[in-house]
């Protein structure tokens, strides 16, 4: 029986079927354009972009403007690159240009359909971002496409690793922009933490394209950017509480995979107690005593990092260092760390080198980081499963594209075994066979343990010539994916998301000549041996179709259907046959987690015989319902993150801005007059009760908070006794003192430098604070969960406490900057100090508030200012340049040559 909604979507065709072809009339337009444009010569056609921007100007819309831009990108890429977008293609362009995520099956060209929309919003002048995953695509993509801007006459700009602050702003300053998410985020952080507008880099956040969508803005979501500063030295502290984890039994803890859990037991905790005393770690009367709060900490981090995390799987040990393992892509992220401790304590596990702890100086998550957009749009192979998270936090619709030509693949059901031993033996003998017939296959495995482990079995079995694409090996990676559809090749690997390069039957003839001709200079011979490897790589495509296309073997499901969309998708590009298969087995962790013992008491009644499987589209649905409650779960916990970083996002938000306003502005002597105003009516509002009489003063209290906050010694218990007075009287008194006092400071030292006094004061001031706050913020979130037990929600809980510490930051900066105007003393000549530097030694950071993973940056570009507390001998430090000069004493010579010493030069006001 068909429903009422199966039927009418028979009729009148799904949503976004209705969607594509309102898209059809204009996909029309441009075609009946394409004579004319092919009869342009290549000056006419570079002119079209100063014609739309004149178009522009007289106040045409981007939308009018869309079927000409469009038809002149098609031509552009036709003329420089080979390529003439299809008329899905376009149809992506469009949805891209419209601020919505077009969803494009691997193969049809998602890198070239970004061009069409993204010179049409270039045209503005206002910057369009194109977002990669990684640094690779950035460079590749900008190279590759800025052929097609620059025939037409626009600049493009790459963002990646290393890159200096002139470097970034020059990028910035392009018409197109590529970059990776951190790069950008990062820059963000950065930008707000300068003391001058024209040390910013980016110039504002008009429209971006996210490739790989899903992976950047779902994946990388779970996880704060932050830039963060070095703690003290505890290394000591992380290697004997490790010992005492190695000494408790499996009553000792309980360990929940689900969610991700390990907590001690009742003997387990007082096992833990005698230990801390024996070492003299124990405080109070019980281990959950304040004072122990720390220790807790930390014991929980060495449980975690012993039961939950596993070498080789989540983490790998190279070169003394602990390397985490990306769970989506099996790539390694050197750099990466988990934060909070937790990286600390596995290398007290591992016994590697212990890292230092890192404070947070600025963060913030990547939802509110792309929502700061005029426009945001995203591509990607997979995001129709995730469409609700889209639409309900960055406002996104996915509309999937149809493909150019019909997919052929065959995605067939799965394969259940009741043991892993059984499951990976039918792997073995389906590998055979398919390669006996020369079929390219790709076997997709969740960790580097399970492709190694495949790859022994394979390597006993006879099995030698296969590629084992993992963590271990990804430099050699865009090789690998590119010939792994060569007939008969075999390919491991940890996860194909986002690997930037297809999977191309019989080869990637360009890789190829890559790899065998490499430096050989042009002529002849090169041209004779590209033809022979072009035709060569031509005769292995039939060959590879003729066998069936790319076979896609999974090994195992994963958490998330997207993932396991992404990997299948691999297989069947551009018309391609293929087919897809998924082994699972009873002792897979999805399947363990979610209640297999009841299926294989199941099994074992029904008769199932060692070596057989069980083959369903029932087991295919049960699977996914699994895979709905994992992604269901994910998206609560991001969801819930989001909640709690708006609050900080909304103060986050102020404070730049105030920054801005304060970086902007000439003269701030305003500002700093209101601010000592505030400090001295809450001084009295204080200290004088209202409507109270003379003797009731706190006149002490009063004259203390004077001298303290306005550095002036008034005769307030003089002034009290005087007939007649009251708190207006005092007030004025000390106001006047006060303006006096700050009149005479800025006469002394004139208007130009008393206004850059004011202004490196308060914004120093203020960046002090708001990294105070943002410890203060995150000790708060750490404990606002157990007011959940007092029935007391805990957002509701968290934005009320939050507030007023933000509110009581404020009053700090009103009191502090007061403090320090009215004490600073400077000679002369300090006016041409340059503006204060960025604090020193500070470090991006990635971390995951759900599984406590940081992930970013390595040793060099992880410094942004390499002024450091070292002490630099004065040789290696170079007068013209401050980041060489390490930690300077006060009453030392400045390094800069003056003959100063460095507090009345380079250091004033630090």
């Amino acid at each position: 029986m068909v429903s009422f909604g199966g039927l009418a979507r028979k009729i009148f065709g799904s949503s976004n079927d209705r969607r594509v072809k309102s898209y059809r009339p204009r996909v029309e337009a441009i075609g009946a354009l394409e004579d004319e444009m092919q009869a342009l010569s290549d000056e006419a056609l570079r002119g079209k972009t100063e014609e739309f921007r004149q178009k522009l100007a007289n106040g045409a819309s981007l939308d009018d403007l869309l079927v000409p831009a469009f038809a002149v990108v098609r031509e552009a890429a036709r003329r420089t690159l080979g390529l003439r977008p299809f008329d899905v293609q376009l149809i992506g362009g469009m949805v891209l240009h419209e601020g919505a995520i077009a969803e494009m099956k691997t193969g049809e060209g998602k890198t070239l359909v970004a061009t069409l929309p993204v010179y049409l919003n270039a045209l503005a002048g206002k910057g369009v971002h194109v977002v990669t995953v990684n640094d690779y695509l950035a460079r590749r993509d900008a190279e590759w496409m800025g052929k097609v801007y620059g025939f037409l006459g626009l600049t493009t700009g790459v963002i990646v690793h290393g890159l200096s602050d002139e470097e970034r702003r020059a990028a910035y300053a392009c018409d197109i922009t590529y970059a990776t998410n951190n790069e950008l985020g990062f820059d963000y952080l950065r930008d707000n933490m300068k003391y001058e507008r024209a040390q910013m880099v980016q110039r504002g956040h008009n429209f971006a394209i996210v490739d790989e969508v899903d992976s950047i803005l779902i994946d990388e979501a779970r996880t704060p950017l932050i830039i963060s500063g070095p703690l003290d030295d505890r290394s000591e502290l992380y290697n004997t509480i490790d010992t005492f984890i190695l000494k408790l039994d499996e009553s000792d803890y309980e360990v929940d995979e689900k969610q991700r859990t390990a907590t001690f037991t009742e003997e387990g905790t007082e096992k833990v107690e005698q230990m801390l005393r024996e070492a003299n770690l124990f405080k109070g009367e019980s281990l959950y005593d304040v004072e122990n709060v720390a220790i807790v900490h930390h014991l929980n981090n060495a449980l975690k990092a012993h039961k939950l995390f596993q070498r080789d799987k989540d983490y790998i040990v190279r070169n003394g260092e602990i390397v985490i393992i990306d769970e989506f892509t099996g790539r390694m992220m050197p750099g990466r760390r988990y934060s909070e401790g937790l990286h600390q304590a596995l290398e007290a596990k591992e016994h590697v080198r212990i890292q230092p702890e890192n404070q947070t100086l600025a963060s913030i998550t990547f939802q509110n980081y792309f929502r700061m957009y005029d426009k945001l749009a995203g591509m990607t192979g997979t995001a129709a499963t995730e469409a609700e998270e889209f639409s309900n936090i960055y406002g996104l619709d996915v509309v999937e594209i149809p493909t150019n030509l019909p997919v052929q693949r065959i995605d067939e059901d799965d394969e259940v075994y009741r043991t892993a031993e059984e499951k990976y033996r039918a792997i073995v003998k389906e590998i055979k066979e398919a390669r006996a017939k020369g079929q390219p296959i790709l076997v997709g495995t969740t960790s580097i343990e399970k492709s190694e482990y495949l790859a022994e079995r394979l390597r006993k079995e006879g099995i030698k010539d296969f590629e084992v694409l993992n963590a271990r090996h990804h430099e050699r990676e865009a090789f690998i994916v590119a010939q792994a559809g060569k007939p008969g090749a075999i390919t491991i690997a940890t996860n194909m998301a986002g690997r930037g390069t297809d999977i191309q039957l019989g080869g990637n003839p360009d890789m190829r000549i890559q790899e065998e001709l490499g430096d050989m200079p042009p002529g002849p011979e090169r041209e004779a041996k590209e033809k022979a490897i072009r035709e060569d790589v031509k005769k292995l495509k039939e060959q590879a179709i003729a066998a069936g296309g790319l076979y896609v073997l999974a090994t195992e499901r994963h958490e998330s259907r997207r993932i396991d969309n992404q990997l299948r998708g691999r297989s069947g590009r551009q018309g391609d046959p293929g087919r897809s298969k998924f082994f699972l087995s009873l002792q897979d962790d999805l399947m363990r987690i979610f209640g297999s013992d009841r299926m294989d008491g199941m099994l074992q009644k029904l008769g199932l015989k060692e070596d057989e499987a069980i083959v369903h589209p029932w087991i295919n649905k049960a699977l996914e319902k699994a895979q709905k409650k994992v992604e269901a779960r994910n998206f609560d916990i991001r969801k819930n993150l989001l909640k709690f970083d708006d609050v900080m996002n909304d103060q986050r938000k102020v404070v730049f801005e105030q920054r801005l306003a304060l970086m902007d502005g000439e003269n701030l002597s305003e500002t700093v007059a209101e601010m000592r105003q505030d400090v001295i009516d809450d001084l009295v509002d204080r200290h004088i009760p209202e409507k109270a009489y003379p003797e009731q003063w706190d006149v002490a209290g009063l004259k203390e908070g004077v001298r303290h906050y306005l550095n002036l010694d008034l005769p307030i218990e003089e002034w009290a006794q005087e007939e007649g007075i009251d708190e207006e009287d005092i007030r004025t008194r000390i106001t006047e003192a006060a303006n006096k006092a700050a009149a005479d400071r800025a006469e002394r030292f004139g208007p130009d430098i008393m206004a850059y006094v004011e202004k490196s004061i308060l914004l120093q001031t203020l960046d002090h604070l708001w990294r105070e706050h943002l410890v203060n913020l995150d000790h708060l979130r750490s404990v606002i969960g157990f007011r959940g037990y007092a029935q007391r929600d805990p957002l509701n809980e968290y934005k009320s406490e939050a507030f007023e510490l933000f509110q009581a930051m404020l009053g700090n900066l009103r009191q502090e900057v007061t403090r320090h105007l009215m004490r600073v003393e400077l000679v002369r000549e300090a006016a041409e100090a340059p503006p204060p530097q960025t604090p020193a030694t500070m470090r991006p950071q990635h971390v995951d508030a759900s599984t406590g993973q940081d992930e970013f940056a390595d040793g060099d570009t992880m410094t942004l200012i390499r002024a450091d507390n070292r002490i630099v001998p004065a040789e290696e430090r170079d007068p013209n340049d401050p980041s060489t000069w390490g930690k300077v004493g006060r009453n030392e010579p400045c390094p800069c040559g003056s003959g100063k010493k460095y507090k009345h030069c380079h250091g004033a006001f630090v």
